[in-house]
């Protein structure tokens, strides 16, 4: 099985390249929905996070509030690496045993891992090979700025929070640039999933 990682900075599109890949065959694992599923309430992430940055994070229902988490990590630094180091460990064992349930299922198959952290993390290495999902920076901020409803100061300090794009793109076997819209960028990921398919023949 071919394992690929998959990643970009906030907002540049990694959900609909996603949401392709899997349209076109392969496994796509979202680090979004793993990061939800390890901080579930009760479970191991919670009880750290509660233990961390208190229950005011919490929504009425105990579930964590990522929004009310976010305002917290985004204005701090020691915050932010503190959040990751309980959240990463979590999420990349959750992902081995995906990857090892997709093996089982089709050990020919292209397994995709999105996670926005793969590179910062030092997690890539897993990977038999890296996406990079980017977009032109003032398209990045303008479609972050819509997403979650803030002012441009907001969406620039959560843009400056991650490695910037151009150093993500050297660890790049594959560059996805959703700069020009949908169709263009689905495009570029039928091109890339043709790559893919040849690359684990040729592995087989």
């Amino acid at each position: 099985m071919l394992k690929v990682g998959l990643t970009g900075s906030i907002a540049v599109g990694k959900s609909y390249v996603c949401e392709v890949f899997r349209e076109l065959g392969a496994f796509v694992l979202d680090a979004d929905l793993t990061a939800r599923q390890v901080v579930k309430p009760h479970t191991r992430g919670w009880n750290l996070i509660v233990k961390n940055f208190g229950t005011e994070i919490l929504n009425p229902d105990g579930s964590v509030n990522r929004t009310k988490l976010g305002q917290i990590v985004f204005s701090d630094e020691s915050k932010r690496l503190l959040l990751n180091s309980i959240v990463h460990p979590l999420i990349i064992e959750a992902q081995n045993e995906w990857l090892k349930e997709c093996e089982r299922k089709n050990p020919d198959g292209i397994a995709i891992i999105d996670a926005a952290l793969m590179i910062e993390s030092g997690s890539w290495v897993r990977f038999d090979k890296i996406i990079v999902v980017w977009c032109e920076p003032s398209v990045q901020l303008d479609r972050l700025m819509k997403r979650d409803n803030l002012t441009e100061e907001e969406a620039l300090k959560r843009i400056r929070a991650q490695m910037p794009q151009e150093e993500k793109k050297k660890y790049a076997d594959f560059l996805i640039d959703t700069s020009a819209g949908f169709q263009a960028t689905r495009e570029q990921v039928v091109r890339v999933f043709e790559e893919l398919k040849t690359l684990q023949r040729l592995k087989t």
